[in-house]
């Protein structure tokens, strides 16, 4: 606990920057949950699973085409984080046909940004899974069914 305190104290009073620095973090989070969002939607997955933890992690897994059960890797403390993630945020360079040097320190280096230029990206497509399986069928949209007067 002490260590937050510190971190907070530097931010805040040390270098001055307030609540400046929440918001720019705050900022920071909804750039990349819209960015997820936009990203399942055009992999043809449902967006929502943006803003539900579990659930993300697992479209993510399908999107790059690895199975469901690869999602628990994350949670190994050194492997998750400093291998298995970034290979997967490659694999999702692989995806949208991004297979420069480039592109894949970008995505290390500016995760949230460079998932929003791959969703917003009108040259940008998902050319399929990476490791072959196929993707989940695209999600059903409500319509409304009115009857036809012959």
């Amino acid at each position: 606990m002490e260590y937050l305190k510190a971190f907070h104290d530097f931010f805040y009073f040390k270098l001055g920057l307030g609540l400046a620095f929440y918001y720019a973090i705050g900022f920071a989070a909804v750039i990349g949950l819209l960015a997820q969002w936009r990203l399942y939607e055009k992999c043809n997955q449902p967006g929502l699973a943006a803003f539900v933890p579990i659930w993300n992690v697992i479209i993510f897994m399908r999107i790059v085409g690895r199975p469901d059960r690869d999602a628990w890797k994350i949670l190994i403390p050194i492997y998750g984080q400093l291998w298995f993630v970034p290979m997967v945020w490659i694999e999702i360079c692989k995806c949208f046909g991004k297979r420069s040097i480039l592109d894949y320190v970008l995505v290390i280096l500016l995760n949230g940004l460079y998932i929003l230029n791959l969703a917003l990206g009108e040259d940008n497509r998902y050319m399929g899974p990476l490791r072959g399986q196929a993707p989940l069928p695209p999600p059903h949209k409500l319509t409304s069914s009115r009857p036809q007067l012959a």
